[in-house]
């Protein structure tokens, strides 16, 4: 026990007073004569042992009266437990993505989370407050109440580590309490580490009773003809679910509709639709997690891929039965004849065994892949090696190797690169497989399109965000191999020319990197904007010659259909959707926070905290029994004889 102020203790030494008092009788006894006083002796006796017992209670009362009531102003008090952290700092991490849509037993998690912080969070604790998209320091729950009932859920995926890292830049070196409300939905070992062993950290975990979610994880072109589109909607399930209805919509018009059963955990749904400027969404009628049930897209009315091939002539010809007019605007120019400045003007550039790459044309092809062009390269089998792998370190992690003389046959193909992925209906094991003569060991940091019998790599590519350089092993005349002759020729030449820009689905993911190319020019003080009626900013852009380059990382905040304006003038149509990464319910992901201390709830949390930082102090008590021994004096002064 100790005593917040001590040196009142020297107040004990009044306990002497009422000692003296007792030993000392101020009072003179006079003497009355009695005719007769045998009849008064044993009254007499009597009468003074029965003031001799009253004296001595009231001495007690009185002694242990003072002795309380000095006790009290002293203020006596039992440590803490936990005494040492409490004055530590506050944080409170909150969850709101769109994983907290989901149903527990007192309505959303999210909402209910709220609910809890505004019942239950002390009036006067100072704290912060960190959610997915916004943060609010050393507040207190009065002041953020406004806040807290209007908080929307955050498009962005729940990041345990920006959350400990914005947490450690605003207070490197003081202790800290960290409370952290989520669902932990996606929530991985490796994002715990992020987490300071120091810091005294809590999670609540509120836990939903839906355990099945569908989603509608992506859309893309799987096919096209002369007139329509096939696209594809791919839907994942999560837990046992039954039919459910979809519809594909263009603007507000509902263009097709059925009903798809999940028998499996995965399901691919196709429908076509006439080959014009398309903008839309999917959508699926789901119960569970709603931010995922719709997907929005873009497809623009396509235009013709403008093809460039720089090489001798003959050995270019079994390009132009690839990159026909109807479709291509090929053209096919040796290194001599080359007009550099007609690069930009293209989509994809073929560079067909060239013996030597000239630096110019190098720094060239570079800002051409940073504008969203395609680069595919057909090596020479006498070309100066240094030379090439230094053109291509300069795009990625890809290198040749010296050239081996060995027949060896392409048996390996990739399916879900995206060079294939609408080109077959199903995998195929046995075909008639083409042949190199001779070739390059390739060695790079990325997965092949085609692999020989060996397991070493034919073709591969480096993906960037706008573009591709696509590169293959061996030259592809027809005296070191029959590759023109195969099948496979047609579709690998003709996806690898086609430009993301011109092609395709431009559907995005708000929160991620998002490059988009604008085919314009801007003039002085002229800016680019994106807008639909209910969002509307300016993105990050960069003037690349004909080109806008926009950036699409911070904005929007709502998932749509989209317009990119040059003042009054619709440029280009874009969509972006959430993201689809916090979709599957997972139970089992609260097991990854076992080395932390879990409370059930936010009251919980609370309540536990104010009774090990709470010094138990005991002068409440002590004015109690001061108050009891005060009663009990006047009691005996009444009531005893």
């Amino acid at each position: 026990m100790q005593f917040k102020h001590p040196e009142i203790l020297y107040f004990l030494f009044l306990l002497v007073i009422p000692i003296l008092v007792h030993l000392f009788q101020l009072r003179r006894f006079k003497k009355e004569y009695f005719t007769n006083v045998r009849f008064l002796q044993q009254i007499s006796i009597q009468t003074r042992k029965s003031s001799q017992i009253k004296k001595w209670l009231l001495l007690a009362t009185r002694l242990l009266l003072l002795t309380f009531l000095i006790l009290a102003f002293a203020q006596p008090y039992f440590e803490a437990k936990d005494s040492k952290n409490s004055h530590n700092s506050m944080y409170i991490v909150l969850d709101n993505s769109y994983s907290m849509q989901a149903k527990g037993q007192k309505g959303p998690l999210f909402q209910r989370a709220v609910e809890d912080l505004l019942e239950h969070v002390p009036e006067n604790q100072t704290f912060s407050l960190l959610t997915n998209s916004e943060t609010y320091w050393n507040t207190d729950i009065k002041s953020i109440r406004k806040e807290l009932q209007h908080l929307n859920y955050s498009p962005l995926p729940f990041q345990l580590e920006s959350a400990m890292a914005k947490i450690k830049a605003h207070e490197p070196s003081s202790a800290k309490d960290i409370v952290v409300i989520t669902d932990a939905v996606g929530l991985q070992a490796q994002q715990l580490k992020s987490i300071d062993k120091s810091w005294n950290t809590t999670f609540i975990t509120p836990k939903s009773e839906q355990k099945s979610n569908v989603s509608v994880d992506s859309v893309f072109v799987s096919q096209t003809s002369a007139q329509f589109y096939e696209i594809g909607v791919q839907l994942t399930a999560y837990g046992q679910t039954k039919e459910l209805p979809i519809a594909l919509y263009n603007l507000d018009k509902l263009m097709a509709k059925t009903i798809v059963s999940m028998e499996t955990d995965s399901k691919l749904m196709r429908f076509t639709i006439p080959k014009n400027d398309f903008q839309g969404y999917v959508s699926i009628t789901d119960n569970a997690l709603l931010y995922d049930n719709t997907y929005y897209l873009s497809i623009s009315k396509p235009k013709k891929v403008n093809v460039l091939s720089i090489g001798d002539a003959d050995k270019s010809n079994f390009l132009n039965k690839i990159y026909t007019p109807d479709e291509f605007n090929y053209g096919n120019y040796s290194l001599r004849e080359l007009d550099y400045n007609k690069i930009e003007e293209n989509d994809a550039i073929v560079l067909n065994e060239l013996a030597e790459i000239p630096q110019a044309l190098q720094t060239t092809l570079k800002d051409f892949t940073a504008k969203g062009g395609n680069i595919i390269v057909i090596p020479s089998m006498q070309c100066k090696l240094t030379n090439l792998n230094q053109f291509l370190s300069q795009l990625g992690q890809i290198q040749l190797q010296n050239p081996k003389a060995s027949e060896k046959l392409i048996t390996k193909i990739s399916f879900k690169n995206p060079v294939f992925s609408s080109v077959f209906e199903k995998q195929v094991a046995n075909f008639q497989y083409p042949k190199t003569q001779s070739q390059f060991g390739i060695s790079n940091a990325y997965p092949a399109i085609l692999s020989y019998e060996d397991q070493s790599v034919f073709l591969s590519s480096i993906q960037n965000p706008l573009g591709a350089v696509y590169v293959f092993a061996a030259a592809l005349n027809t005296q070191n191999s029959n590759f023109q002759r195969s099948p496979l020729i047609v579709p690998v030449f003709y996806n690898m020319a086609l430009s993301r820009a011109k092609t395709g689905v431009a559907a995005y993911t708000i929160g991620e990197n998002n490059p988009i190319l604008v085919d314009t020019t801007l003039g002085k003080d002229e800016i680019l904007r994106i807008e639909n009626p209910r969002e509307k900013f300016i993105p990050t852009q960069q003037i690349l010659s004909n080109k806008v380059k926009l950036n699409c990382s911070e904005a929007p905040q709502l998932a749509g259909n989209y317009s990119v304006f040059q003042g009054n003038n619709a440029l280009k149509n874009v969509s972006f959707n959430y993201s689809r990464t916090e979709s599957k319910p997972d139970p089992e992901a609260v097991n990854a926070l076992s080395d932390f201390t879990i409370k059930p709830s936010v009251d919980r949390f609370f309540d536990a905290l104010l009774t090990e930082r709470t010094d138990q102090t005991l002068w409440k008590w002590l004015v109690v029994l001061t108050l009891i021994f005060l009663t009990l004096e006047i009691f005996i002064q009444k009531l005893v004889k």
